[in-house]
C-alpha cells in the first residue's frame, strides 16, 4: 500500500511538472510573453529596429498582408526600413493567446492614426501571429493581417 501511494504521489509530481513547462518562463506565463513581444514588435517596427525584428521572425516566416499578398521575412524586414509614414499612436489591444505545447497563435488588434493628405485618420487592423517555441524564445513563423472598416 505505501509503495502505491508513493508510486501515485511521484506520477501526481510528474504531471504537475510537465503541465507547467513551457507555461512558465522565466516566472512569467507565455501568454504575457508573447503580449509584451508583440508590443515590443510594434515599436521596432516604428523605430525600424530590424535586428529585433530578425530574431522575432522565423527563417521560414511567411506574412500574408491585408491586400492578400504574401511575403517572407527578408520582404518583411525589407518593408520595415523603407517605412516613412507618420504614424501618431499606435495601440495594441483585444488580445487572445493560445498556447499548444511548443506553438502559440496570437490574436489582436491594432489601431493606428496619423496624417493622410493632412487630415488626421484611424486605421484598424486585426491580427493572427504563429509563433513557435525554437532556441529558448518564441519566433513567429505566421502572421496576417485583415483591414478592418474602410
Amino acid at each position: 500500500m505505501l509503495r502505491r501511494a508513493s508510486i501515485l504521489c511521484g506520477l501526481l509530481a510528474a504531471t504537475s511538472v510537465s503541465a507547467a513547462g513551457p507555461q512558465e518562463r522565466a516566472g512569467q506565463s507565455d501568454q504575457q510573453i508573447l503580449i509584451q513581444l508583440e508590443r515590443e514588435w510594434d515599436a521596432a517596427f516604428q523605430a525600424k529596429d530590424l535586428p529585433f525584428i530578425e530574431r522575432v521572425l522565423a527563417d521560414d516566416f511567411v506574412a500574408t498582408y491585408a491586400d492578400g499578398s504574401r511575403g517572407d521575412k527578408a520582404k518583411e524586414l525589407a518593408l520595415t526600413a523603407a517605412f516613412d509614414q507618420r504614424v501618431d499612436s499606435s495601440a495594441l489591444d483585444d488580445f487572445t493567446v493560445k498556447v499548444y505545447g511548443d506553438t502559440a497563435i496570437v490574436w489582436f488588434t491594432k489601431r493606428l492614426t496619423g496624417p493622410r493628405q493632412g487630415r488626421p485618420v484611424e486605421v484598424t487592423f486585426r491580427y493572427i501571429d504563429v509563433f513557435v517555441w525554437r532556441d529558448g524564445r518564441w519566433q513567429c513563423v505566421a502572421t496576417q493581417s485583415t483591414r478592418v472598416g474602410s
